[in-house]
């Protein structure tokens, strides 16, 4: 069931070791099929040393396995609700990358500090709130994906593909599940980034008016970086 899907998403997870983005059995990625809805995500646990196509785990939008030998990542929850509320996104990760995560344990947004930023996210890249004891002990994976669309209130989802829950980590998504590694890897080396430039001592955003130009000459309609592809 859905092996081209599967296919896809062993790729994109494997594609975050090749990054740097994961160690050990840490992070997951998914992807969701347009035509059915349903899901395919990482197994929980199973080695990047020896995980294959046929091992990923395809859900149903509510959370059913409805394919696959082993329980799915302990995250699912957190996807599905993603899915639930941004309805074009095709493809979700979550990583513990080392500096989008120092940003997330401080409870820091990464402001736009430069260009490099403006490219990729049009703002800030926003932090949770904490959750509440309550949340903690009841869903809390699926609150987990609660505060992250509290959090992208006002925000595009495209716009700012990606998100810091505090105390935890990124999770970011795209268009589909290659889509959302590579806004991963770009989150972690902005991260990077701005981490230096804070210790540098400069924290103010750049003017919206720069922020605009970067954002806007690669994505939109009047976008004109790269080449024509009609």
């Amino acid at each position: 069931m859905l092996e081209k899907l599967k296919e896809e998403v062993f790729k994109a997870n494997m594609d975050l070791v090749r990054h740097g983005l994961v160690i050990h059995t840490w992070g997951n990625v998914s992807g969701r099929d347009p035509e059915s809805g349903f899901i395919v995500i990482k197994p929980s646990g199973i080695s990047y040393d020896t995980m294959q196509p046929d091992d990923m785990v395809v859900l149903d939008s509510e959370g059913k396995v409805v394919d696959g030998e082993y329980r799915p990542s302990t995250d699912a929850p957190t996807h599905l609700v993603l899915y639930k509320a941004f309805i074009n996104v095709g493809g979700i990760v979550h990583t513990h990358s080392s500096h989008a995560t120092s940003w997330a344990q401080a409870g820091r947004a990464i402001p736009p500090l430069g260009t490099t930023h403006a490219d990729h996210f049009y703002g800030e890249v926003p932090c949770t709130r904490l959750l509440t004891d309550i949340e903690i002990e009841n869903e809390y994976e699926a609150n987990t994906g609660n505060i992250i669309v509290e959090a992208l209130i006002g925000f595009d989802p495209f716009s700012v593909p990606s998100a810091l829950v505090r105390g935890h980590g990124p999770f970011c998504w795209g268009k589909d599940a290659a889509d959302a590694v590579y806004n991963a890897v770009a989150l972690e080396e902005i991260a990077r980034m701005a981490f230096m430039t804070v210790l540098l001592g400069k924290e103010e955003p750049v003017a919206n008016s720069l922020l605009d130009k970067h954002f806007k000459r690669k994505h939109g309609t009047g976008a004109y970086y790269g080449q024509d592809r009609n």
